[in-house]
């Protein structure tokens, strides 16, 4: 392996690091998988995954560079403004859900959406509910855990298939996964890109209407030829909901993310003192069990964004650029090959925002290259990403909704409509160059 000085280019090899942590986290949670254990992907920890790569890449390149220049390297790339408020954002976008649901905030947005639906809408009901949910809390996972026994519940008792309500609900959580302003995807994608957070979520939103529509449509259709029983719904209060109504109003006037936050977390923490559902240390402790609870993203930032900084110092950044590039003949091209990587990445390790931060450096490059608004690939790159954990088999939601509602995977992805009219959205949308900024069509690149 041929060493250089400052400016090394160590091509193809310097992906060597990456390659290490995706077969030791990916290879091994796929064999255990196959093996039927329980938690696969826990085996092998990604902590222990990316701390090995990180160690690869300081040890196998650059002996002339001694190994704490090189841990220079990696601390300098960690510890990134960009990545630095990133872990702030994800830790208060933890302690925000948690805050919200010990005062009664989220049983109440839950128990307010069921009571909005007559019967014969229960399935785009419980899509357009986990959506909302999902957009207002900023993550699918609490809106997969909230939801799927209550479509459960909601399946049996108005008769229709659990199947087809246990994909609405999937489905649903993972659009807000990928619009919300406080969800990490969004955060990930639109800080990994440089894109404005306001304008990723305006575009993101205008690719995933029609989607949306079709959906909202097609399980509208589905529920009235079916049938179904009006559910009672739980208590609820207003009140409690004003946190997430603020952190959507604020986050739109494009306030920073971190101010709306620590709005929405304080208003939480102050409705619940006030209306005697919580106390002030009950809110502080949740706050602090929120955080705790997103600490491993914030970590995880950190240690990929100092591997990602090392393999781009060896050359590796360039040399895969230079590779995917020549795949490339245009922005078309460009777009489509963006999303398709965080897609594939992300339905290999079944993460996210793992795929995101992985892929968001390339995609960064990329889109200097062929001067595509970062807005446009942000939004790609977090589509993709969502769209790969909605449907592959062993994806969170679709594990739940087999446990819970006793649903085969087959018959989940079969009602799973939203991930397919949103690739047909992103595809007609890169094709014909719709929703261009004028600095994009002004440009005499090649589409």
């Amino acid at each position: 392996m041929d060493n250089v000085e400052q400016g090394q280019n160590y091509g193809g090899k310097a992906l060597l690091p990456i390659v290490v942590f995706l077969i030791l986290y990916v290879g091994c949670g796929v064999v255990f998988t196959v093996l039927g254990y329980d938690k696969p992907f826990w085996m092998m920890p990604r902590y222990v995954s990316i701390l090995i790569a990180v160690m690869a890449a300081l040890l196998c390149f650059d002996p002339k560079k001694s190994f704490t220049e090189k841990t220079d390297i990696w601390a300098k790339n960690a510890g990134k403004p960009g990545v630095m408020q990133l872990g702030l954002m994800v830790l208060m976008a933890g302690g925000f859900a948690k805050a919200c649901s010990a005062m009664g905030g989220e049983a109440s947005v839950v128990n307010l959406g069921i009571s909005l639906i007559p019967g014969y809408l229960l399935l785009p009901g419980l899509f357009a509910i986990c959506a909302i949910i999902s957009t207002c809390i900023g993550t699918s996972m609490g809106t997969l855990a909230t939801m799927i026994p209550v479509a459960a519940a909601l399946s049996q008792s108005a008769g229709i298939n659990p199947a087809m309500a246990g994909a609405a609900t999937i489905t649903g959580a993972y659009f807000g996964d990928n619009l919300s302003m406080i969800a990490a995807t969004t955060i990930c994608a639109a800080r990994g890109v440089g894109a404005d957070m306001k304008e990723k979520f305006k575009f993101n939103f205008y690719v995933a209407l029609p989607a949306t529509i079709l959906t909202l449509i097609v399980y509208g259709l589905a529920g009235s030829s079916g049938g179904g029983a009006d559910v009672v719904a739980g208590d609820y209060n207003l009140i409690t909901i004003l946190p997430y109504i603020s952190t959507l109003v604020f986050a739109l006037m494009g306030w920073d993310v971190i101010l709306v936050l620590g709005i929405g977390i304080a208003l939480a923490g102050a409705i619940g003192v006030a209306m005697g559902t919580t106390t002030f240390f009950g809110w502080a402790q949740a706050v602090s069990a929120g955080m705790e609870s997103m600490f491993w993203l914030a970590v995880f930032a950190f240690m990929i964004s100092g591997l990602v900084g090392l393999v781009s110092y060896y050359g590796g950044i360039n040399w895969l650029v230079s590779v995917v590039t020549k795949k490339i003949k245009g922005r078309k091209s460009c777009e489509f090959i963006a999303g398709g990587l965080s897609l594939l990445l992300s339905a290999t390790i079944v993460n996210n925002v793992m795929a995101i931060m992985i892929t968001s450096p390339i995609a960064k490059e990329l889109g200097e290259k062929y001067e595509i608004a970062p807005r446009r690939l942000a939004t790609f790159l977090d589509i993709g990403a969502c769209i790969a954990v909605m449907i592959v088999p062993h994806g969170t939601g679709a594990l739940m909704v087999q446990e819970v509602m006793g649903a085969s995977y087959i018959d989940i992805l079969s009602c799973q409509f939203y991930p397919l009219f949103l690739i047909m959205s992103c595809a007609v949308i890169i094709q014909l160059g719709l929703l261009r900024t004028k600095i994009e069509k002004n440009k005499k690149l090649a589409l």
